[in-house]
């Protein structure tokens, strides 16, 4: 069945916008190896009192921020698959069924990259430094790994990943419903920064690893989008203008 008549064509990418706010960010993240930030920021967060990270054993931080709020990113996950598949059978469905594709993929990528870069950086996690009662020696990310049997596995930030894979509803909408499109940036912005807070009030991240993970997804999310939606638009493009007559 051929695709929907009405597919839009992609609006023209801006790469200072799209890639180069990224790249930029990232060289930032790097000089930042040079700074105390991330310590300082996590020492904001501990109570020498207690002995532990103000938010460590929070209810709301542990069980509705990261487990409940989790599960309903992948629901929209698997809804969006569900949809992919019946894209198959249903026409409405057909007529966005890139759009859904570039969904399901994005948001696929976006999760599934952290945990093998975690297994290959062994970054530890402020809990378990020895600056935060724990007995591990802190190293930055460029620097090299102390001696452990216990590797880190906290870079990148794996929660924030939840959220900031949301970068991809910015891009499915782009096209199609650019203010709606802007509304999701917001939206998947201010998820993943929530996420990213939460956990660093317990100790689980410092401040680069979750800004790491915003970076990445963006990527991801834009990789994708270009791939499935807006490389085969401007294909599309191009055929129509070889169809007009030659004057």
């Amino acid at each position: 069945m051929p695709s929907s008549p009405t597919r839009p064509l992609s609006r023209p990418l801006n790469l200072w916008l799209t890639l180069g706010i990224p790249l930029l960010t990232a060289v930032l993240l790097i000089l930042l190896e040079l700074t105390d930030l991330d310590m300082y920021l996590a020492r904001l967060a501990y109570d020498p009192a207690a002995g532990d990270f103000i938010g460590r054993h929070s209810y709301f931080l542990e069980d509705i921020l990261h487990d409940r709020a989790k599960q309903l990113v992948i629901c929209i996950g698997l809804l969006a698959l569900l949809a992919l598949i019946g894209s198959a059978f249903n026409e409405k469905l057909e007529g966005i069924r890139r759009e859904l594709g570039c969904l399901v993929l994005s948001m696929a990528l976006a999760t599934s990259f952290v945990t093998p870069v975690k297994q290959l950086t062994q970054v530890q996690c402020p809990w378990s430094l020895k600056e935060f009662g724990g007995s591990e020696i802190y190293s930055k990310l460029l620097q090299p790994r102390p001696a452990t049997d216990k590797p880190g596995l906290c870079w990148p930030g794996g929660h924030a990943a939840t959220g900031f894979t949301l970068f991809a509803l910015f891009f499915v909408f782009r096209d199609r419903k650019p203010r709606l499109a802007r509304g999701m940036f917001v939206f998947a912005m201010a998820l993943g920064s929530v996420f990213s807070i939460g956990r660093m009030l317990q100790g689980a991240h410092f401040f680069s690893h979750n800004v790491w993970t915003a970076v990445f997804c963006w990527l991801i999310c834009l990789g994708a989008y270009y791939a499935v939606l807006y490389r085969r638009s401007g294909e599309a493009r191009e055929r129509a203008r070889a169809q007009l007559p030659q004057v």
